[in-house]
């Protein structure tokens, strides 16, 4: 008896690495972390075994066939297995079956189910471009049980392969009948993957003698073969690099594409020729530089750029799959940003075309790149009223200057423009932007403008020359500014301080002359004004004045008492009560008349008689105001001539008359002599005999009185008439007086004439009323002496003589403060003693003012000892006279030093540099701060108010020193907050500050440092060379080429890699392989470029070879089947056969490892692994 057995043997490839999971990692090429890769590998390990063990279950027992004999069923290789079967394992191998032939009894098989595949599906593989008559790779065995000796199957592709590409072959083997699907030979059609990658083929298994049918599916995934090269899209590639791109920018990328898949249709990216200025991922195809450029060297890179399929590199071809161009451009570099200088110009208004500054716009590129394209104003300008002008075509020299007219006054403190400059390199660079001050022409050293747009001012009548008014002041205040008077009309009244602005008058103002003024105030460039309102205030300055200067009236005497005689006026130009004028009678002694205090009418108080009274009357009429303090007066003579009227009758002397004449009296002699007496005396009194004389004896004389005969008594009629009796009467032409009688008795004795009369006493009478008016008219003559000697000036106003000569006032005494007071004196009253004060001279920097009323002497402007330490004041008091007087006094005021200056230093900030290896205790600067005022007060101290132990500073001189080493890389710049104090010991201290910024030079005291300390990093062993690995990066905080660092390999790892010294790009230069060696340990240095000692430092590299699967092909048995025999009664351990399988891969990847992996035979035979040799296990 036969026995049959069949067994499925599996040569296998050993891994290396001692780890399934590396084997699976290095097979798949799918991930470069081991630990993925072994989670795969636990999964199929597991998937495998569940699948060994199946089929062992399923294929214990013997099979009968009808001949003796051992087959070998070859398989298809692993990787077709794997991709079908969940990547049962990553180790390729291949599988045979060994069958043992004998006699069997096949009774047992007649009862099995009919004709039926194994699976109603299957999954098969095989490549594309596969050769004629290719079998495909199945994982699992395809086919049928023939459970009947006589069945004969056969095998057709009914559907699924329009193309006619695949034909089914049937192969039995003992009890089974294997399906083999082929590719058909002679067929110009042939498999392509990126054509078609797979095909559902409906196979159907007929017996031909029961003409039984079964139907499966079988699936035929088109496997990828390294068919296609990369193609690069486009081909060739330019880009235009300034040549100051900074090392490590990516520049270019280039691009390509391959159809295949998985290591097939993976590529590395590479130059042709080796280049030390550029560098190219080898999977991204990033081109990045390397190397400096410069222009000047080389304008222009070509490099060509290869990419190299990784499969066809895995399979021993190094064959160039695609090649791109790629031309660098380099452009002279645009380095530099242009800078702008400017200089502001204050233009006259007199230029037409003014321009408000130049502007010099520099850059140091060469060529294109130090052309400037344009100078913009990019803000301040919204209305664009200016514009940049350069001087002449070229040029770097720019003019702003005005568009048209602008408008000052809505900016009148100027402009505020920003400039901004471009050149014309490409791409262009733009300067920092630069703001610039414009101001208008009108304002030489900025806008300059009074605080006030109108000052109003009041003065007083009374006030003296030299009485200051008010103090205009233009701000800011400028050193230059000066004070001027426009033309106005009142302006010769007044005086202006030219460097204060204090307006004083130059004269006392009037009233009546103009209550108001108006002044006009500019600056001495006419460029800013001011109004200065001066109201007059009304005082009463003016004494009343007549209309004329005396009066004369006549009135006749005898008016009724109340009588006007005569009016008189005066006015007064003040206002109000000062102006307001009564009148008044100032005779000292008693006179007959009244004035009315209001009108100034003057009227009779009593009646006037010519005759008794004073015939004129002088009068002194006093006018005077109502003003204050003092009512001012004044007199004028008015003379009143009293008229004489016709008022008196004459009175004749004696009267009744009785007496005797003699007869014979002669003709013509004188009998009496009458007199009358008038007071009037207007004119001779006439005489008139009214009765007693019918017989004209007697003759009167009109005007002497004498009564003579006329005719003789003695004869004619007068001799017969012895008595008569004359009644005279005298008259002054008007009035007649009392008759007069004589009673004259003619007597004949010849005896004298007697007459004896009675006397009336007229003229004593007379005679003594004219003496009392005698009297009274010298009395008033004696008034007329001392007429309006109360309003004369007499005296001279005299400062009190305990007034000192000089005084002392501290500086910081405050504005309005009082400092003394000038007191005088003047005798005189009213007016004429009334004083008021002025500063005539030496307050030229207006400091100072006196009270006009009081004398007070006070501050009007802040004083400064530091300007002016000594003033000598002229000091004028003056009466209120007419005509006015005055005084003077010189006074000395020594101003006194407050502290009233801080210490100001001469910078307004300190600079100094100094090597950071200064040694400690060392001077580096001395700051200095002065301080203007006295003493104490003046003497300055120094301190440090930053906190720092790095420095000190000498309080005295101020010389700052060292007291701590420094480093620059710790902290390069130190910024020092100075104080100078001064030492004011009775005043609060004053102080100021001040920054000192200490800038440390750089010392080569740093070697480079690199980031990190050490590096490791993982590379593919098939990376293309010239491929950038890693970045070294150093840093060296030094400055210039102390800084700069330069890297070198120390060990060159066998030749394999080096280091660019500028980028520090770690290359391959030679090919690796992870068989030869898997790591590398790289020394590298960074050293710099200090003098002149060079420092360095030195970092370690490893590298690690990472294995990439190059174990490409799968064992293959040469035949299908192998056949061998052996007796049964083989003792255990006999040998059987030997299989062989070939494997193309070389070296340990190439070497297999055979297995029995399934079949009936399981558990009899065993194989050697080594050598393929089949070794009898047990008794049958």
């Amino acid at each position: 008896m036969s026995l049959v057995w069949s067994l499925a043997l599996s040569p296998r490839l050993e891994c290396r690495g001692g780890s399934s999971a590396h084997c699976i990692f290095c097979l798949l090429g799918s991930s470069d972390s081991p630990a993925s890769a072994s989670g795969v590998a636990e999964i199929t390990g597991m998937l495998y075994h569940t699948l060994l063990i199946f089929v062992f279950l399923v294929e214990m027992g013997f099979h009968h066939v009808g001949q003796a004999g051992l087959e070998l069923v070859s398989s298809v290789d692993l990787p077709a297995l794997a991709s079908q079967s969940a990547e049962i394992t990553g180790v390729p191998h291949c599988v045979a079956s060994l069958y043992h032939f004998g006699a069997s009894d096949g009774s047992q098989r007649l009862e099995q189910t009919p004709l039926q595949f194994t699976h109603p599906q299957y999954n098969v593989t095989v490549h594309e471009n596969s050769a004629a008559k290719t079998y495909v790779g199945h994982p699992v065995k395809m086919g049928v049980y023939l459970t009947h000796p006589s069945w004969e199957v056969r095998y057709k592709i009914v559907s699924g392969d329009s193309e006619n590409l695949f034909k089914a072959e049937e192969y039995n083997l003992g009890d089974f009948c294997f399906l083999r699907i082929r590719t058909k030979g002679g067929n110009t059609a042939i498999l392509n993957r990126e054509v078609k990658d797979h095909y559902t083929l409906i196979v159907k298994a007929v017996e031909k003698n029961t003409n039984m049918e079964a139907r499966t599916k079988v699936r035929v995934q088109v496997l990828d073969t390294n068919d296609l090269r990369p193609l690069f899209a486009p081909t060739s590639y330019s880009v235009s690099l300034p040549e100051n791109t900074a090392i490590r920018t990516s520049v270019a990328k280039v691009s390509a594409t391959d159809a295949d898949i998985g290591t097939n249709g993976e590529f590395y990216y590479s130059f042709k020729d080796r280049t030390d200025t550029f560098a190219i991922h080898p999977t991204s195809g990033v081109v990045v530089l390397t190397g400096r450029l410069d222009y000047l060297e080389t304008k222009l890179y070509e490099m060509e750029i290869l990419a190299v399929d990784r499969g066809m590199k895995l399979y021993g071809s190094s064959g160039i799959s695609s090649m791109a161009r790629l031309t660098v451009h380099i452009e002279q570099a645009n380095e530099c940003a242009p800078v702008i200088t400017a200089v502001t110009l204050s233009p006259s208004e007199l230029d037409r075309d003014p321009t408000y500054a130049i502007v010099t716009v520099d850059d140091c590129d060469q060529g294109a790149n130090g052309e400037i394209a344009s100078l913009s104003i990019v803000a301040g300008d919204l209305l664009q009223r200016f514009r940049t002008v350069r001087s002449f075509p070229g040029s770097k020299e720019y003019k702003v200057k005005a568009i048209g007219g602008v408008d000052w006054d809505s900016h009148p403190f100027g402009y505020n423009l920003t400039l901004q400059a471009k050149d014309k390199g490409t791409p262009p660079q733009f300067s920092s932007v630069k703001v610039i001050h414009v101001t208008s022409p009108q304002f030489k050293a900025g806008p300059v403008k009074f605080e006030k747009d109108v000052y109003r001012a009041e003065i007083s009548e009374f006030a003296p020359p030299s009485t200051p008014l008010v103090m205009v002041k233009a701000i800011p205040g400028y050193s230059h500014l000066r004070y001027v008077f426009k033309s106005t009309p009142g302006k010769a009244k007044f005086s202006l301080n030219y460097n204060t602005g204090l307006i004083s008058i130059l004269e006392p103002v009037k009233r009546q002359q103009a209550a108001q003024f108006e002044l006009e105030v500019t600056t001495s460039d006419r460029k800013a004004s001011t109004k200065v309102l001066v109201k007059v205030l009304g005082a009463n300055s003016h004494p009343p004045e007549f209309t004329q200067t005396a009066y004369k009236a006549a009135f006749d005497e005898n008016v009724p008492v109340g009588t006007t005689v005569m009016s008189l006026s005066a006015v007064d130009p003040d206002e109000g009560e000062n102006g307001y004028v009564t009148y008044s009678i100032a005779n000292l002694n008693h006179v007959p008349f009244v004035i009315d205090h209001f009108t100034g009418a003057v009227s009779t108080s009593e009646n006037l008689d010519y005759e008794l009274m004073p015939r004129v009357y002088t009068l002194r009429i006093r006018a005077s105001d109502w003003g204050l303090p003092y009512r001012r007066e004044v007199e004028v003579l008015a003379t009143i001539t009293l008229n004489n009227l016709n008022d008196n009758t004459p009175l004749f002397e004696k009267i009744n008359c009785e007496g005797t004449i003699p007869r014979d009296l002669g003709v013509g002699e004188q009998i009496t002599t009458v007199s009358a007496i008038d007071a009037d005396e207007l004119q001779l009194v006439r005489y008139q005999i009214e009765a007693g004389n019918e017989l004209d004896l007697f003759s009167l004389h009109p005007t002497s009185g004498v009564l003579t005969l006329k005719q003789s008594l003695t004869d004619g009629l007068g001799a017969k008439v012895s008595f008569h009796s004359l009644r005279i009467t005298a008259t002054d032409g008007e009035n007649f007086a009392t008759p007069l009688y004589i009673n004259m008795t003619v007597a004949a004795s010849r005896k004298p004439v007697n007459l004896q009369c009675e006397e009336t006493g007229v003229a004593k009478m007379l005679a003594e009323k004219l003496l009392q008016a005698n009297k009274l008219h010298s009395q008033g003559e004696a008034e007329d002496i001392f007429f309006d000697s109360h309003s004369v000036n007499a005296h001279v106003p005299q400062f009190t003589s305990t007034l000192p000569t000089g005084i002392q006032v501290k500086e910081n005494q405050p504005v309005g403060s009082s400092v003394i007071l000038m007191n005088s004196t003047d005798l005189d009253t009213g007016f004429n003693g009334k004083l008021v004060y002025a500063i005539s001279g030496g307050n030229e920097d207006s400091c100072f003012i006196i009270d006009m009323e009081t004398g007070m002497l006070k501050i009007l402007s802040p004083l400064d000892r530091e300007t002016t330490d000594k003033y000598t004041l002229n000091v004028t008091v003056y009466d209120l006279g007419i005509p006015q007087k005055a005084a003077w006094r010189l006074l000395d005021v020594v101003v006194v030093d407050a502290n009233d200056n801080a210490p100001e230093f001469l910078q307004e900030s300190y600079f100094v540099e100094v090597r950071e290896d200064k040694e400690v205790h060392s001077e580096i600067i001395q700051v200095e701060a002065t301080d203007n005022d006295l003493g104490p007060n003046g003497r300055v101290t120094y301190s440090l108010l930053t906190d720092t132990d790095m420095f000190s500073i000498d309080s005295t001189t101020g010389v700052v020193k060292i007291v701590q080493p420094l480093d620059r890389e710790v902290r390069p710049v130190h910024y020092l907050k100075i104080e100078a104090r001064d030492q004011a010991r009775e005043e609060p201290q004053l102080f100021s500050t001040v920054v000192l910024k200490v800038s440390l030079e750089d010392v080569n005291d740093n070697p480079p440092k690199f980031i990190p300390p050490n590096y490791r990093v993982k590379v593919r062993e098939d990376l293309p060379e010239g491929t950038v690995i890693m970045w070294l990066e150093a840093y060296d905080p030094d400055l210039g080429q102390s800084g700069q660092v330069r890297y070198s390999l120390v060990d060159h790892g066998e030749g394999n890699f080096d280091v660019d010294k500028l980028s520090g790009a770690v290359r391959i230069v030679q090919q690796l392989d992870f068989e030869k060696k898997q790591v590398y340990n790289l020394t590298v240095r960074a050293k710099d470029k200090g003098k002149p000692v060079s420092l360095s430092s030195t970092c370690y590299v490893e590298v690690e070879v990472v294995d990439v699967n190059e174990n490409l092909h799968p064992p293959v048995f040469p035949s299908f089947v192998e056949k061998g025999a052996v007796k049964e009664d083989a003792p255990v351990g006999s040998s059987v056969m030997t299989v062989s399988a070939h494997d193309e891969d070389a070296g340990r990847d190439g070497e297999i490892r055979y297995s029995i992996r399934d079949g009936s035979g399981v558990g009899v035979f065993r194989i050697s692994e080594e050598t393929g040799e089949y070794v009898f296990l047990a008794l049958v």
